[in-house]
């Protein structure tokens, strides 16, 4: 079988340099295009037809790719999964509050903040840890709902700040993503608690779309480790199953990956 090469070459050489083979130099420089050409055509000639490549097993072998899971969540026991219409109406609010954070993105940068939110530099894991979720969850001196009491000293430091638009809005695509990551890691670890879920409605609020492959592999890390919280659950009357459900839906329904989703039950 002849190659591309050769198929292509008579149509693009005149006849005549069909017949000057015997006199062309292959040492030296083409002269000319036709030349240039017809030096391919000899080249492409002399190559076997046939080539086995050389691969050493023991090389391969030390650089295996590995491929990420991309099992769904588990399910949900029975009367703990949220409806079709719920989840859609989730997904309506949810694509509204994105809508409003762009739209007035610009309006809460201008706005100043307090002298105590000294936010952490993008790659101090440890220090998003600490600003979003405070030093008593960190410190594991807290655990299950941890609503801080309203007050007129209430210490950030210690119970974490919230979400505030004025600084959700300020935090460029790629922080989102890293602390996005962060939390999620922490939450692999831990408990829910109600700080991590006001951050993480906050930091999907502001993830764009289309992902990029790293925020994509989280959400999905996300989904199904609320639905093994979920499924440890003793009653429906838990306060954490509104926002586990809540969570599972936004990454499932909203950012598709429909896979995860919660199905309606048969009754």
């Amino acid at each position: 079988m002849k190659s591309d090469v050769e198929e292509l070459m008579p149509r693009l050489l005149p006849i005549e340099f069909g017949a000057r083979s015997a006199d062309l130099d292959l040492s030296g420089p083409p002269r000319n295009p036709q030349e240039y050409l017809r030096q391919v055509q000899l080249e492409a000639s002399q190559c076997p037809e046939v080539v086995v490549a050389q691969i050493d097993p023991k090389k391969l072998s030390k650089k295996q790719t590995v491929i990420a899971s991309m099992a769904g969540c588990p399910a949900a026991p029975v009367g703990f999964s949220p409806s079709l219409r719920w989840q859609q109406h989730q997904v309506g609010t949810f694509s509204d509050v994105r809508q409003n954070i762009t739209k007035n993105r610009a309006h809460w940068n201008s706005q100043n903040l307090d002298d105590n939110v000294l936010m952490p530099q993008p790659t101090d894991e440890e220090g998003w840890k600490r600003f979003c979720l405070g030093e008593t969850v960190c410190l594991g001196s807290s655990t299950g709902n941890t609503d801080p009491e309203p007050g007129p000293a209430l210490d950030y430091n210690k119970v974490g700040f919230p979400p505030f638009l004025s600084i959700a809005s300020r935090l460029k695509q790629s922080t989102v993503q890293i602390v996005l990551e962060v939390l999620i890691g922490w939450f692999e670890e831990h408990d829910f608690v109600s700080q991590l879920g006001r951050w993480l409605y906050a930091l999907l609020a502001c993830l764009e779309k289309p992902l990029l492959p790293g925020a994509h592999s989280s959400i999905r890390q996300l989904a199904r480790r609320c639905a093994q919280l979920r499924s440890t659950l003793e009653s429906e009357d838990d306060h954490k199953l509104p926002a586990l459900n809540l969570l599972i839906c936004l990454v499932a329904r909203y950012f598709e990956q429909n896979d995860l989703a919660d199905q309606p039950e048969q009754t």
